[in-house]
């Protein structure tokens, strides 16, 4: 949900290992994104690791290869789809969300969802986390993730939530 007022939320991720994919479209908006999302791993005390995938698109299976081969607890991707004069925005948007959803289920993985389906430009920076913006998605998308991969590790302990 747009409209900055997403949760604040305290997270004690230490030892934990998070990926971050993100796409390679739109450098000022997924820059800003991707420091969002780092700066968030950081705050939590989570690892963390950027790879780059081409475009939105392309984030379902950047993020099902780094869930299958590298050891991580969440995964966070970012991308960024700008609505333009064709069907192609629905489409990738359509896509790459229905994707994502399907990675996290098969691969019973949290996945931070960062991807902007945004109507202009100006839409992107102003959710990007940038100085002015009003919004801060990468942040948010990795703060998501790792609470997802803690309310998972506490389902999983022999005391959690059964």
């Amino acid at each position: 949900m747009s409209g900055g007022d997403a949760p604040t939320l305290i997270l004690d991720a230490a030892g934990m290992k998070v990926a971050i994919i993100a796409s390679l479209w739109h450098d000022t908006v997924m820059e800003a994104l991707v420091a969002g999302a780092v700066a968030a791993c950081d705050r939590a005390g989570a690892t963390h690791e950027v790879i780059r995938v081409p475009g939105a698109f392309e984030l379902p299976l950047g993020c099902q290869r780094v869930a299958r081969l590298r050891k991580v607890d969440a995964l966070v991707a970012l991308g960024v789809v700008i609505r333009g004069g064709t069907p192609h925005f629905e489409y990738v948007c359509q896509a790459a969300t229905a994707g994502l959803l399907r990675v996290g289920l098969d691969e019973s993985i949290p996945i931070g969802f960062g991807l902007l389906t945004v109507e202009n430009e100006q839409q992107a920076l102003d959710r990007a986390g940038l100085a002015g913006s009003s919004e801060d998605k990468g942040a948010e998308a990795a703060e998501a993730a790792i609470s997802m991969a803690l309310a998972q590790r506490v389902s999983e302990s022999p005391v959690g939530f059964r």
